[in-house]
């Protein structure tokens, strides 16, 4: 039987089931392990300050090289670039709607503003890169920490009584999320591009199992790794977790063009960086990223 590790998030076990269907299309059966990480155990600090990297995936990378599971399901938005020694990415996903999106209480929307927010909104995320993205949008707003998975940070809008709140897309159509009690916007990219990896679903493996690389790359998406591999080299290049006020989003168009728009917050500066590329090829296309960021 091969064994799928996974955290017990909602949204995680959905990425779990996700993966066990599609290896049941080739005939192949699994088992779901549901690991608790760091990420999951600490709920009362914001992601800022908890220490070092990989709070939701450590222990899953553990279990992994303990050979306790065949394969490790992660957000690759919440992988480290440098895979612990004898493990690798084996396969990535489809890639789900990768942007963010601003979820407004209708309580506090303001039809009369800039996506209904109030002058002095108050918005909860706990991400850098969120926290530094909306305050260079909307100067005024306050930022609140706010932690759980996706159905509890939606109903803390409420019970909190927050003005918004910044969610993945990708969450919210994965589980299928009724939001028809709230306004919603959708960020785009070129002003509020996504974390590196973001909506795509991660299949790491021990460097030595090749049966369990070989039935992983059986569901792989090819097209995928070239747009994140792209984003996640600018992400490592800058020595960064997904705590990094950093926002990296490549995507290929029709005629086989990749478009990158990136922005980035350095602890020195007072104004967001914004840049764009586009090239035919995706050869230096994470160079030129960082050459404008000045990297």
């Amino acid at each position: 039987m091969f064994r799928i590790g996974t955290r017990g998030s909602k949204l995680a076990l959905w990425q779990a089931n996700h993966v066990q269907s599609l290896l049941l299309e080739h005939q192949i059966e699994s088992e779901i392990i549901v690991i608790q990480t760091k990420g999951d155990r600490i709920q009362d600090l914001s992601f800022d300050k908890l220490e070092g990297k990989g709070f939701f995936t450590k222990e899953i990378e553990d279990a992994l090289l303990e050979n306790k599971i065949d394969v490790a399901v992660h957000s690759l938005k919440d992988l480290p670039t440098v895979s612990p020694d004898g493990l690798s990415i084996a396969g990535l996903s489809y890639r789900e709607q990768a942007n963010d999106c601003l979820i407004v209480n209708a309580k506090h929307h303001q039809k009369d503003r800039i996506m209904g927010l109030a002058e002095n909104a108050r918005i909860g995320t706990s991400s850098a890169r969120r926290k530094a993205f909306i305050k260079a949008l909307f100067p005024t707003i306050s930022t609140v920490d706010i932690r759980g998975n996706v159905p509890t940070r939606i109903q803390k809008l409420v019970d909190e009584d927050m003005d918004a709140i910044i969610l993945a897309k990708a969450g919210i159509n994965r589980l299928k999320i009724n939001l028809s009690d709230h306004f919603v916007y959708d960020l785009h990219h070129r002003e509020f591009p996504s974390a590196p990896g973001q909506g795509v679903i991660a299949f790491q493996c021990r460097e030595d199992d090749r049966s369990s690389i070989k039935i992983i790359r059986k569901i792989h998406h090819a097209s995928v790794a070239k747009c994140t591999n792209v984003e996640r080299k600018v992400l490592q290049a800058m020595d960064g977790g997904c705590q990094l006020p950093l926002g990296v989003y490549c995507h290929v168009d029709q005629s086989n063009y990749y478009h990158v728009s990136a922005a980035y917050l350095g602890s020195n500066d007072t104004v967001l960086k914004r840049v764009f590329a586009s090239q035919n090829t995706t050869a230096g296309l994470a160079e030129s990223i960082l050459s404008q960021l000045g990297y």
